[in-house]
């Protein structure tokens, strides 16, 4: 007969049992405080959205705070009514995936570049690219050498001003010279070259300062509307969505009056009209633009404690 002997088990101690009553104090302080802070960061959020959805009454009287009241859709059905908005959210979406794509591109190209000690006066392009990010000429020199070029009136506009980005190069660049020489050693040595190296070496390396790079570019790029406001003077059918919704956010007025005068044979959607109001219009529009970005933000973020704190210092 044997015996199985038993041994006690390890009772788990709660970490918050083994401090002191003052490190207890301390960590429901700093709860309370990063718990009041992430209230006043998320509000204005919450806020916009319960306000979309509320009665437009209640909610151009201010009574929507905390909770939706009279909850419905209607004023995200009559979005698709205002006269451009389909066709800005078209032209949005394609400058932020084309440039994005060529930012993210171009940034981890001329980075890794910069580190090449067979690049052309490396240093000296490096300077030069640095330098734009503390001088430029203007806004006026700026939109005269974009109508020289031919990129006003023209989808292009969007695209190549924003291209090259002297912080993301230089973010990709300091990742980049964190990366062991001799992985490129060893591929140099197996006969592969310059462009090899780095699509098939570098790029999988470099993925965490690549997504942080998108997701900073694609920012931008979606909330971008100046560029829009002064280049795009002739071709109303290139506005973006941000445009649009600075347009309609001081001219509220102006578009309530508009979408109650429009005549539609659907005879529920003119008593929709009819409710419209200028709060109620704004916040929608709002909710339409910044609710993209939100729903992609998460996906990225786990890449960009690692992105920024290796591509900011040098490993």
């Amino acid at each position: 007969m044997t015996v199985k002997a038993e041994f006690p088990r390890k009772k788990h101690i709660n970490p918050m049992d083994r401090q002191s009553f003052g490190d207890k104090v301390i960590s429901v302080i700093t709860y309370i405080v990063y718990a009041f802070f992430a209230f006043v960061c998320a509000y204005p959020f919450y806020y916009i959205i319960i306000n979309s959805i509320s009665a437009n009454n209640l909610s151009e009287r201010g009574k929507v705070l905390f909770w939706p009241m009279e909850v419905h859709f209607k004023n995200y059905e009559r979005m698709t009514n205002i006269p451009g908005m389909l066709d800005a959210a078209k032209i949005s979406v394609l400058r932020t995936l084309i440039g994005t794509v060529l930012t993210v591109i171009i940034a981890a190209f001329l980075g890794y570049m910069f580190t090449r000690d067979t690049m052309w006066k490396r240093k000296v392009w490096f300077r030069f690219v640095a330098v734009t990010m503390y001088f430029n000429a203007g806004i006026i020199p700026w939109v005269l050498c974009m109508r020289n070029l031919g990129l006003n009136n023209n989808f292009l506009g969007y695209i190549f001003p924003m291209i090259v980005q002297p912080f993301y190069i230089i973010l990709c660049k300091t990742y980049c010279e964190s990366v062991p020489r001799e992985l490129q050693e060893a591929a140099e040595i197996d006969g592969a070259g310059t462009l090899r190296v780095f699509i098939q070496i570098m790029l999988p390396v470099i993925k965490p300062i690549l997504a942080t790079i998108a997701i900073f570019a694609a920012v931008n790029q979606w909330n971008a509307f100046q560029d829009n406001l002064l280049l795009m003077t002739n071709r109303p059918d290139l506005n973006t969505l941000q445009y649009v919704l600075w347009q309609y956010i001081t001219q509220a007025n102006s578009l309530k009056n508009l979408l109650s005068n429009t005549t539609n044979s659907n005879a529920i959607l003119a008593g929709l009209q009819t409710a419209a109001t200028a709060t109620s219009i704004r916040m929608s529009v709002t909710v339409v633009v910044v609710l993209p970005v939100m729903m992609i933000y998460p996906f990225f973020q786990r890449y960009f404690t690692k992105g920024i704190m290796i591509g900011a210092v040098k490993g």
